[in-house]
């Protein structure tokens, strides 16, 4: 049990990761009808702006990670109005090539600018989320513990967002019909902003 437990709670941690970026997926392909390709690719620049801020630049984790999520959105919007606003209105088979084209580009970027040498997360620098947490024979990062916990919250949040929000009510409406949703007087290029790549 004490090799099983850890090993569960470890899956049930990466799970809930995976949660967050399959709900991404979700989101872009309900409203856009688009599979983004880069949408994994935007969240391995973020693992190495994380590094790149902690490791190289020496800033603390807590500042880091709000740095983090800045430049991960401002990727996604940059992305989103270079390669997917200008082939909104082209056939899907365009904007999927796009996407396509995006994710290529940034596995090839991050592999000339960071190596394809695999690089050691920071954990020992983020202070209290590094900590070793016991309970008996089970021994494991806090970290671990708190990954299921902030997936439950941020899942709850978005179903606020969506359900309950004026920017909710818009992306349902353009998820269920581009053009009346404009006859509405729903801005839609506004509202894809905020569903282009979440942070979820």
């Amino acid at each position: 049990m004490s090799t099983i437990l850890p090993s569960l709670l470890t899956g049930i941690s990466v799970g809930g990761q995976y949660a967050l970026i399959a709900i991404g997926y979700t989101m872009v392909y309900g409203i856009l009808r688009l599979i983004n390709f880069a949408h994994g690719d935007i969240f391995m620049m973020a693992g190495y702006f994380m590094i790149i801020c902690m490791t190289d630049l020496l800033i603390p984790w807590y500042i880091s990670l709000l740095l983090v999520v800045l430049f991960t959105v401002l990727l996604g919007v940059f992305i989103e109005r270079i390669a997917y606003k200008p082939l909104r209105d082209a056939p899907r088979m365009s904007i999927m090539i796009s996407a396509i084209g995006v994710s290529y580009f940034l596995q090839n970027f991050a592999t000339y600018l960071f190596t394809a040498q695999p690089k050691s997360y920071p954990y020992a620098e983020m202070g209290f989320l590094s900590k070793t947490v016991k309970l008996g024979e089970i021994s494991t990062t806090l970290v671990t513990f708190i990954t299921p916990i902030l997936t439950v919250i941020l899942v709850l949040a978005l179903a606020f967002l969506i359900r309950k929000t004026k920017i909710g009510m818009a992306m349902r409406a353009v998820s269920r019909d581009f053009e009346t949703s404009c006859l509405m007087g729903i801005k839609i290029n506004l509202s894809l902003i905020h569903i282009s790549e979440p942070t979820r």
